[in-house]
């Protein structure tokens, strides 16, 4: 049975080492809400109790129950976004909003990880989501300027958050990184084959198991390959991921194979993650029951649809949207080396 390790961070002397950093944190945050405000965003505010915390196989949540005034059981689940619940706002009629937000994703701690912490989601209607790609340029000089940096550092590496951003397709990446031609192992209609991409991470000399499937060796070679080159010098935006790896964004007009998802990062850090939005609920739905599968395979669980959600989608109007980590953007900008050193208050450890 786990069991609490002490804590230290309300220590009066830890505190005054952590101070700064908070400090910094507020600062950005005020800095951003002004930025949104003068770009006439509205900032909106989403229950943290949900039906679904969201339906990726991989995404782990907290999960509850709520009792009736009868004192019956109904399941809820601390969401791991605010995704659903600002997407039904646009199809409300919303057309831009910003949401700071407590999200929650279980079996997740470390460095650059913590169970619950503040996700930065702004959507756009009616506009490409390579807009998002602009605003994400402007907060990361923000961030910066705010914090009174001219660079961000991480475990040896450096980036420029002043700097062009480096625009860098997931298939490109592979070939640079790995030799990889990621896209030979994926057919038109977005099926995988396994056994190619196999062979090429033989190859490659990637070792892998007999039973990984596509989405593992994806995974091995975009993490091991990848993603340690990613922001160093400058800010790269890796752009156009497969489908299969994309559930709720839309396929490129100009291959079907990929999606128009980018995530960003600085430092090999991971700060965003970005969508041309899916607003077709029959495709969402065989999406989000395709993920749940999986997850049933690899986990012995699921997570129910939100059925409102998927409603929601067939009056959602066309849009963007994009999800950043911002206490990951606040320690590259105030230079703490742990996720915690940026939270007022962290949640107790445990092993």
């Amino acid at each position: 049975m786990p069991s609490l390790l002490p804590s230290a961070w309300w220590r009066p002397d830890v505190h005054a080492d952590r101070r700064p950093f908070l400090i910094g944190r507020n600062r950005i945050q005020a800095a951003f809400r002004t930025f949104f405000a003068e770009r006439d965003f509205l900032e909106v505010d989403t229950a943290t109790l949900q039906v679904s915390p969201g339906n990726e196989a991989h995404l782990h949540a907290f999960s509850t129950t709520a009792l009736t005034t009868d004192g019956l059981p109904f399941p809820l689940h601390l969401h791991t976004s605010p995704e659903f619940a600002c997407k039904k706002l646009l199809a409300a009629g919303e057309s831009r909003i910003a949401c700071f937000a407590h999200v929650y994703r279980n079996r997740e701690r470390g460095p650059l990880h913590h169970p619950e912490f503040t996700m930065l989601e702004w959507y756009r209607a009616g506009e490409s989501y390579t807009a998002l790609m602009a605003d994400c340029a402007d907060l990361l000089a923000l961030a910066a300027e705010t914090a009174g940096t001219r660079q961000f550092s991480y475990r040896g590496m450096s980036c420029d958050p002043f700097a062009p951003f480096e625009r860098l397709s997931v298939a490109d990446a592979f070939e640079r990184y790995a030799g990889i031609d990621l896209l030979s192992s994926v057919e038109p209609d977005g099926k995988t084959d396994r056994d190619r991409l196999a062979r090429q991470l033989t190859q490659a000399g990637i070792r892998h198991a007999p039973d990984d499937t596509w989405t593992d060796l994806y995974s091995r070679v975009l993490v091991e390959r990848i993603e340690p080159h990613l922001g160093e010098g400058r800010p790269t935006v890796l752009d156009r991921y497969p489908i299969c790896e994309a559930a709720l964004a839309r396929p490129a007009d100009d291959d079907p194979r990929v999606a128009e998802r980018f995530e960003l990062y600085a430092c090999g850090v991971e700060l965003a993650n970005a969508f041309g939005e899916l607003t077709d609920a029959a495709e969402q739905r065989t999406r989000f029951e395709a993920e749940m599968v999986e997850k049933q395979r690899v986990y012995g669980e699921t997570y129910p649809l939100d059925e409102d959600f998927l409603a929601a989608l067939s009056v959602m109007p066309e849009a963007s949207g994009i999800a950043l980590g911002f206490d990951r953007l606040v320690m590259l900008a105030t230079g703490a080396t742990r996720i915690d050193q940026v939270m007022w208050a962290p949640v107790a450890e445990w092993s």
